[in-house]
């Protein structure tokens, strides 16, 4: 399970990655901001962490050890991101720009990441 999580989730954050460089997919907000799919904030630096993150899922769902490593690091820093990102309000330690649906998403993720990554998976374990 752990590995096909990660997997999906790498896959997602690719897409992400991606898409939030395309122009058509990213109309501009009232301040001139891009917002994928017109809710989400996107920029440079956000749309190569998306990419790498993806990235780094993709390879750790190789094994389910590196699957559970992946999710507890990612688990750790997104939640980390979102808490600054919900003090900050609007961006996180300035390096990227942040909205609701953001926080709100990276929360998601957050508590997802967490539960997979600390949670009791032993069965796999035995099968890898």
């Amino acid at each position: 399970m752990l590995k096909k999580a990660s997997l999906v989730f790498g896959a997602v954050l690719l897409l992400v990655g991606i898409l939030g460089f395309v122009p058509a997919l990213t109309p501009k907000d009232s301040q001139g901001m891009p917002l994928l799919l017109g809710l989400f904030m996107v920029g440079g630096l956000h749309n190569v962490i998306h990419f790498a993150s993806g990235l780094f899922g993709v390879l750790a769902s190789r094994t389910a050890h590196t699957a559970r490593l992946y999710f507890q690091v990612f688990g750790v820093v997104y939640a980390l991101v979102t808490i600054i990102g919900f003090i900050q309000g609007d961006s996180v330690l300035g390096l990227i720009h942040v909205n609701l649906a953001d926080n709100l998403l990276h929360l998601v993720i957050a508590a997802s990441s967490l539960a997979l990554g600390f949670g009791n998976f032993e069965h796999e374990a035995a099968t890898v």
